[in-house]
């Protein structure tokens, strides 16, 4: 049975009040997407696009969310979080097009989500539990709702591959399948490295490209029983090797150069410059110095 798509406003959208009014708030949203997608007057682009074309935007926008967070820049977390709901919306309005289903339902469908899995707020259940009691809770009622599907079912292929490596090494853990301790994680971290430099010397680019994947996996498994997310590691991992490295942009353009004009040996002499500074940052107070 074919699902409605929400009604259009009157065809004279640019007199439409709906569509210039500020406090519309989320019917405005998705009556300006319904106009948008629009056959004979919508925007060309919007009405070409698909499920598949706009997917890497979804993502895309979600990483912008992640990132405003992760720089604290709160004036810009309103507009990016507004572009990640407008992808929510491009799709659930691509549903009812082809009559799947209606924004409606996405909405009614994640309220009963949260309900059922948070029977300690909307249930009969106490709420005298620790914040790990109820994340051990969340995970019993996904189990259930999965019911007779395999431990790694329903792992979203498209996360990105360290958080998806997490999350596989988090589900097998769950039913024993996992190495006793740190030491033992530390010891394959050994021989995986082993056998990357082995076949770095004697394997073809495929054989070298499935090592390197086997070593990021152990790395990835590290940092679970570590407890570090490895995303956000990587993430400041980056953000330290781009400062440090803009330093030595500044300094050599102070002597009218860019790296391109300088060496190895000169830019390393720089790099612990700047490692040194960011040391002396973190003893005062400042941004974390770190060891790389």
């Amino acid at each position: 049975m074919k699902v409605p798509a929400m009604p259009l406003p009157p065809l004279d959208a640019a007199h439409d009040p709906l569509f210039h009014d500020p406090d519309g708030g989320l019917p405005r949203l998705l009556a300006i997407m319904a106009r948008l997608r629009d056959p004979e007057t919508g925007c060309p682009w919007d009405i070409e696009q698909s499920f598949a074309s706009i997917a890497p935007y979804t993502v895309e926008e979600a990483h912008e969310v992640a990132d405003a967070i992760e720089r604290r820049a709160w004036s810009e977390l309103k507009g990016e979080l507004g572009d990640l709901l407008l992808q929510v919306v491009y799709h659930a309005q691509m549903a009812a097009e082809a009559g799947l289903f209606t924004f409606a339902d996405v909405s009614r469908a994640i309220s009963d989500k949260m309900i059922a899995r948070h029977p300690h707020v909307f249930g009969t259940e106490s709420r005298e539990k620790t914040a790990a009691d109820q994340t051990g809770d969340w995970e019993r009622i996904k189990a259930a709702e999965r019911g007779a599907a395999g431990v790694l079912d329903g792992i979203a292929l498209g996360l990105p591959a360290l958080t998806r490596a997490l999350k596989l090494q988090s589900r097998a853990a769950r039913v024993g399948f996992d190495w006793p301790s740190t030491a033992d994680v530390l010891d394959k971290l050994g021989e995986e490295t082993a056998e990357l430099v082995e076949a770095r010397d004697s394997l073809t680019e495929t054989e070298v490209a499935e090592e390197m994947g086997d070593l990021l996996f152990v790395m990835a498994n590290l940092a679970r029983h570590l407890r570090v997310d490895p995303e956000a590691a990587l993430r400041g991992a980056n953000a330290k090797f781009t400062r440090r490295f803009r330093k030595i942009e500044a300094w050599l353009a102070e002597t009218g150069r860019t790296p391109a004009q300088s060496d190895l040996a000169e830019m390393d002499a720089l790099w612990n410059r700047a490692r040194a500074e960011d040391k002396a940052n973190a003893a005062a107070g400042g941004a974390s110095g770190g060891d790389i």
